[in-house]
């Protein structure tokens, strides 16, 4: 199965809960009325894709009717699929790569998000393109964290920088940007903790990791990748607004969008927060994770081949 069919096979759950739900209302109206309009929007909401957004694709869709893009219910599954893909495609999806030297991506998210294992599955994608990888167990709150990734390192051929538990996570960061520069490496990906629960610690340590890099590596951290795992919806979005306020996103890693109806918080972190979603998830495997594409995303929601 190519990633295009993993990722609709992915995205069955959500398809099932949103546009298939669209495809039985169009069935179930002869007429657009406002009952259509509330089915429809209880339809987005249900989907996660978020107050705002709802809003936001409501009011093109009272714009399409008013302008005639839109005479008949089966008009409305076509025009919605248009405006949520050009919601998706606004900005920048490509990834930032350094002009010379070691490309250095940080990781940030909360624990249980499955950060690790997606450090693993980043390095391992890099490895195969070619790339020399190198990670960073910035994560010393957890020794399961140190030892996870250590796994990683060795199951993709990736060169590893630790220290011991409990050790600065500025320190280790420090130690592999100085590393990475001398070994002549490609990609540095930085793991680091997810306490949430000490909000004000973790963000400082973020900034400070931030800065040690930025002194050595003058246009360091080239991404600073949030993930997120999409079963949790809403709550994905809110992780989001809180990583935002202590470091500058510059992308979003979505996990597990294979085990979720809430596959349209996707379009709800590219419209509400303009963080472009820039890997997705759709299995356990490493080829399940793949850089988004906002076409290829939209056609697998709508079931299109």
């Amino acid at each position: 199965m190519g990633f295009f069919d993993r990722l609709k096979s992915g995205l069955e759950k959500t398809r099932k809960s949103f546009t298939e739900k669209i495809e039985q209302l169009v069935v179930g109206y002869a007429t657009i009325d406002d009952e259509f309009l509330d089915d429809v929007e209880a339809v987005l909401l249900s989907a996660d894709v978020g107050v705002k957004t709802t809003v936001t694709l409501m009011t093109e869709i009272r714009k399409g009717i008013k302008a005639k893009e839109i005479n008949t219910p089966e008009d409305l599954q076509p025009f919605l699929q248009a405006k949520i893909s050009a919601m998706l495609e606004t900005g920048s999806n490509m990834l930032n790569v350094a002009a010379e030297g070691p490309t250095v991506i940080i990781v940030v998210g909360v624990n249980g998000v499955g950060k690790t294992t997606t450090i693993g599955k980043l390095g391992q994608y890099y490895s195969e393109a070619g790339q020399k990888v190198m990670l960073a167990a910035g994560d010393t709150f957890r020794a399961a964290a140190i030892d996870q990734l250590e796994i990683w390192a060795e199951r993709t051929g990736a060169e590893l920088i630790k220290h011991s538990e409990g050790a600065d996570p500025a320190a280790v960061a420090f130690d592999a940007v100085q590393s990475a520069k001398a070994r002549g490496v490609d990609i540095l990906i930085i793991d680091t903790a997810g306490r949430l629960h000490t909000k004000s610690n973790l963000m400082e340590e973020l900034k400070k990791i931030n800065r040690v890099i930025g002194r050595e590596i003058p246009s360091a951290p080239h991404e600073t990748l949030l993930v997120l795992d999409a079963t949790t919806g809403q709550n994905a979005v809110n992780q989001a607004k809180i990583f935002g306020e202590a470091v500058q996103l510059s992308g979003v890693v979505l996990t597990k969008l294979d085990g979720t109806a809430k596959g349209g918080v996707v379009v709800a972190i590219k419209n509400e927060l303009n963080v472009p979603v820039k890997w997705i998830g759709v299995g356990e495997a490493a080829a399940d994770l793949r850089p988004f594409d906002p076409k290829e995303f939209s056609r697998a929601l709508f079931g299109d081949k």
